[in-house]
């Protein structure tokens, strides 16, 4: 098959998606193999995330699609049934987590992904607090995830970014989830292996705060690139750090930077600058990383509004593009969707 036809098919599949699937079959790894003989085209195709009433219709629609390609004779489908974890392609899987609670550690997530997306990359964030869960009510998400009972399919956001959390799967976002660790673990788990992440330049995960049971799963379970510390100036947030720092070191992850959330204030009336919880210590508490600084990130109202309001994705400011191109610089490209 030549270079030529292989793209020109690729491109027909490109436009082959459902209301279930959001994205194209070829953005979801669902297309296993492409093989061309004469005129005779033979797709492997996964249709584990479609349920069986848009199997049907999918196959028509490919056939359709592909038969219009020129040199195009004949289209024999041969279905898969694989596992998301085998189809799913994650360039790099970043873990965003902070020593101790109420540092902006979701915030901090959601701020990263928005700047990857807006750079043009494939995202997915993977909620692992699930005790505490807050990216689907900073997105504006209410939608419950679809699937098959053998694959889940995340909820997207406005700008596309690819989001799972076990709040999108209760009856109500403020039902409590109480489970005992071994359980958390075993949802994490699932939400890697059974979520159709697809092909995804960077999957962000936001662990719950401390060192225990989910962000050890984490660590020694899923292949993470690195990890971004989220801290702020108080120095017993500063002893926290520390101590998730000696976790990465320990369990041989990398951390690729600290952001410092909370820094400041500048009231709206003189610009003046106000270090309400005292002087910053981020580059300190980056050095004693041994990782880069990415920024300070201001107490800033507008941020706070469009959180509440699901909006989080309108949201821009200088401080926040500093810490965009810092984040960028401290990363490497990732392989998926290259």
């Amino acid at each position: 098959m030549s270079a030529e036809t292989k793209k020109q098919i690729e491109e027909a599949l490109e436009g082959i998606t459902t209301v279930e699937l959001r994205r194209s079959i070829v953005q979801l790894g669902l297309v296993r193999d492409i093989k061309e003989a004469d005129g005779r085209v033979t797709l492997t195709l996964s249709f584990t995330p479609l349920s069986p009433s848009a199997r049907g219709p999918v196959e028509e629609r490919v056939r359709a699609a592909v038969g219009k390609v020129p040199g195009v004779n004949e289209v024999v489908l041969e279905i898969v049934e694989l596992p998301p974890k085998e189809t799913n392609q994650v360039g790099s899987v970043i873990a965003v987590m902070s020593g101790k609670g109420g540092v902006g550690k979701s915030l901090v997530t959601a701020l990263i992904g928005i700047a990857l997306s807006r750079q043009g990359r494939q995202v997915g964030i993977l909620d692992a607090d699930i005790t505490g869960p807050s990216i689907p009510k900073m997105f504006g998400l209410t939608a419950r995830p679809t699937g098959s009972d053998k694959a889940i399919m995340p909820v997207e956001t406005r700008s596309g970014i690819q989001i799972m959390s076990i709040n999108l799967l209760l009856p109500q976002e403020d039902d409590a989830v109480i489970w005992r660790g071994p359980l958390l673990a075993k949802a994490i788990m699932q939400f890697w292996d059974d979520v159709v992440w697809g092909k995804l330049d960077y999957l962000l995960v936001d662990l719950p705060p401390g060192t225990a049971d989910i962000p050890l799963t984490v660590m020694q379970s899923l292949p993470l690139s690195g990890v971004v510390i989220v801290s702020t100036p108080q120095d017993l947030a500063g002893m926290v750090v520390r101590k998730a720092v000696h976790m990465a070191n320990s369990l041989n992850v990398q951390v690729l930077g600290v952001v410092e959330n909370m820094s400041y204030l500048i009231v709206p009336e003189t610009g003046k600058k106000l270090e309400l919880f005292g002087r910053s210590k981020g580059e300190e508490m980056a050095r004693g990383s041994d990782a880069p600084f990415l920024g300070q990130l201001p107490i800033d109202p507008e941020l706070a509004h469009l959180c509440d309001e699901g909006e989080i994705e309108r949201y821009n400011s200088e401080a926040f593009i500093a810490f965009s191109q810092a984040f960028t610089g401290a990363i490497s490209p990732p392989d998926a969707g290259e």
